[in-house]
């Protein structure tokens, strides 16, 4: 039976453009929500715009607008990064509308009248220039828990603790650099104490029938919050103030984290006014259906913890799942203005770049683990070159015209005896394939999609249509090969289709249908007849990357320049000495380098898939590597005089350097190295793994 399924990613501020950071964790939710729509559940996926909070009346204040004209241009700049970037939402709305007021205000109410509601006095650090209450991220200082200097007012970056803005060691007002004082002022504080069994319950499962609602280390980072005591959580700020006022409490306004992840709430509801879904079906405490939220570790205690219990509080529905996705970093670094890698959404589409080139790369990053993601930007170029166009499009490009020349884009009737046991052979490798995204597993689910396209571009280059096609006696040897090629680039289509929407509807033209559900993708289409092909997708092009680098750094003042200059300037190296000659001593003794210097070698462990003779070369092995993470490498080796049975080596872990720069040779292209040790010639062993060594990882 389908399931009906609500799904929200976390709602981006309405303060400034969106940057690749977001884009992570919204990529993978609207991935998930497509895979769930083909495998025929009914899901709606909706967010919007938090809007609310002083942040947000101060920058428009700052720029002559109200608020609501601010909210206003950035929502249309956020909706139309979203629409390029090739999102299915269902509905994208505000925190500011008529739909969350009257959430948040009945769930206030409910909160209240259950006894969940406490009023009392609390000293608030006010800045006397601005004669204002201070928001939480208006005060910085050193964090009490473990002492790192200029961390906000509600939490640490470094060491992940929650605390009162009253706690942090040497305050200061970010917005006049004034040390605050305290002033009294009544508050209302949402006593999450109360929810401590049923936050253990719904951690252990209990509201979904045993099956974990998130990540195990994300429950446990919950937990030891829980084991240290929840205390009350303060839901009100003071006038002036940006959002929705409290219904009993002149002067007060609800807190913006009380109100915004209402607004999944508000966005889900206004599509049900509009479609005629019930909420309640979704909402309600009796409720079958899911509710699955995608967002990043940074909220994970606002989302793990505050909003199931308000919810429960409100006499409404828990979460089915939270899924949590870690930090993004560019080319392994925290992104940097100065160096170009804070790049914005709309930079991205600016310069060129294809929208689901970015979908792609970080699918084949992305797990259910929240680990953070690295964009390495020559890396992001060579796999989607290598995967999307090297070897997915090339099947259709390769195969295509020989249907039309020859047999007006007919495939043959059925396939032939090796084409039915490598079809057999490719659902082998796609069955599992829904489980796979139900998990979030999108990196294994780009692995499969590279190890099949690699067998079927192994079948096409051994069957050489090309020469097939001179010979007119072999014409229907010809079909039966390029109706196989086209069959399986169908079939990968299908298994593509969540993360590049677009591409993938461009090849369902070609074929003549589209592709509704990946059951479907597995039907054959025996006598079907395709249309003309037209190119995919175009290779990257270095040259637009470095473009939009360029186009992200920010002009520094001069005393930015110097110190940007200082942190990057290098000693001076002494002109090369030409090699001296090694004697027999100086043979087992080699230059020190530092431990910098070796840092710069990514090592990484890769399983052998296949390895075979290189035609034309008698030293080189071509080699294929299950990398985990960083997809399938190509590697030549020259160590054929070693090696006389290469598919002996297949299974094998062997040790490669990752970030070697590719090679360009006659045969192909080289992705790596491989380590081997010996004197050279037949004297060379390959540097082993053990076997409990995961493909991809990191030799350290």
């Amino acid at each position: 039976m389908a399931r009906r399924i609500l799904v929200t990613n976390a709602l981006p501020y309405a303060n400034g453009p969106l940057h690749l950071g977001h884009m992570l964790g919204y990529i993978q939710a609207d991935i998930w929500a497509r895979a769930q729509r083909m495998q025929g559940n009914e899901v709606w996926y909706v967010a919007g715009e938090d809007a609310h909070g002083t942040p947000i009346m101060l920058a428009a204040e700052k720029v002559g607008k109200s608020p609501e004209e601010y909210i206003a241009q950035i929502r249309a700049s956020h909706e139309a990064d979203f629409t390029d970037f090739h999102f299915s939402y269902d509905q994208y709305h505000t925190t500011h509308s008529p739909e969350n007021r009257e959430l948040a205000t009945a769930i206030y109410q409910r909160l209240r009248d259950g006894g969940y509601i406490a009023r009392r006095d609390i000293q608030q650090l006010f800045d006397p220039e601005r004669d204002m209450f201070l928001p939480d991220r208006y005060i910085k200082g050193t964090c009490p828990n473990c002492g790192t200097p200029d961390q906000y007012g509600d939490n640490c970056e470094n060491c992940g603790a929650t605390y009162a803005p009253t706690d942090l060691i040497a305050p200061y007002s970010v917005m006049s650099g004034a040390t605050p004082v305290l002033r009294d002022s009544e508050h209302y504080f949402f006593e999450l104490g109360k929810f401590e069994s049923l936050l253990r319950d719904w951690f252990g499962g209990k509201f979904t029938d045993g099956k974990p609602v998130m990540d195990s280390g994300v429950a446990a980072k919950l937990t030891e919050w829980l084991d240290d005591g929840l205390r009350d959580w303060d839901i009100s700020r003071d006038a002036p103030y940006f959002g929705f006022p409290i219904p009993d409490a002149p002067g007060k306004f609800f807190y913006v984290w009380l109100d915004a992840p209402v607004g999944y709430l508000a966005s889900f509801k206004a599509l049900c006014d509009r479609n005629g879904v019930r909420f309640d079906d979704f909402l309600g405490a009796d409720s079958t259906a899911e509710m699955h939220h995608f967002l990043g570790k940074d909220i994970i205690n606002f989302h793990g913890l505050f909003w199931p219990a308000m919810l429960h509080g409100a006499q409404m529905r828990t979460p089915t799942a939270l899924h949590v996705n870690g930090y993004l970093t560019v080319n392994g670094a925290k992104m940097s203005k100065s160096r170009g890698t804070f790049i914005q959404a709309r930079t991205y589409l600016d310069t060129g770049l294809d929208p689901e080139a970015l979908r792609y790369y970080f699918a084949t990053m992305l797990g259910p683990q929240p680990v953070d993601v690295d964009l390495d930007l020559k890396s992001f170029e060579e796999r989607v070159n290598s995967h999307l166009v090297g070897k997915w499009a090339n099947i259709a490009s390769r195969t295509a015209g020989f249907l039309h020349t020859h047999f007006g884009g007919r495939l043959a009737d059925r396939f032939d005896d090796e084409g039915a046991t490598l079809w057999a052979e490719l659902l082998r490798q796609y069955d599992g394939v829904e489980a796979l995204y139900e998990a979030d597993e999108f990196a294994d689910v780009s692995r499969r999609f590279v190890a099949m396209a690699d067998t079927v571009n192994g079948y096409i280059a051994a069957k050489a249509p090309w020469v097939i096609a001179k010979d007119e006696t072999r014409r229907d040897e010809l079909q039966q090969v390029c109706s196989f090629a086209i069959q399986a680039f169908r079939l990968l289509c299908g298994l593509l289709k969540p993360i590049l929407p677009k591409a993938v509807a461009a090849a369902e033209a070609f074929l003549g249908g589209s592709i509704t559900d990946f059951a479907d993708a597995r039907r054959e289409l025996f006598g079907h007849t395709v249309n003309a092909f037209s190119p995919l997708f175009g290779r990257l092009d270095p040259k637009r990357i470095e473009a939009m680098i360029d186009a992200s750094k920010e002009s520094l003042t001069p005393a930015e320049q110097a110190k940007a200059a200082a942190a990057d300037a290098k000693p001076s190296k002494k002109a090369k000495e030409a090699p001296k000659p090694m004697t027999d001593a100086a043979a087992t003794e080699t230059a020190t380098i530092s431990i910098d210097d070796f840092a710069k070698l990514d090592l990484r462990v890769g399983k052998v898939v296949a390895c075979e003779f290189v035609e034309g070369s008698d030293k080189l092995l071509r080699f294929e590597l299950d990398a985990g993470p960083l997809g399938t490498r190509q590697i030549f080796s020259g160590i054929r005089a070693a090696y006389g049975e290469p598919e002996k080596l297949v299974g094998r872990n062997v040790v490669f350097i990752a970030n070697l720069a590719p090679r360009k040779m006659r045969f192909g292209v080289s992705e790596g190295m491989i380590l081997s040790a010996g004197d050279g010639g037949a004297d060379l062993f390959l540097l082993d793994a053990d076997q409990g060594a995961a493909p991809g990882a990191t030799v350290r």
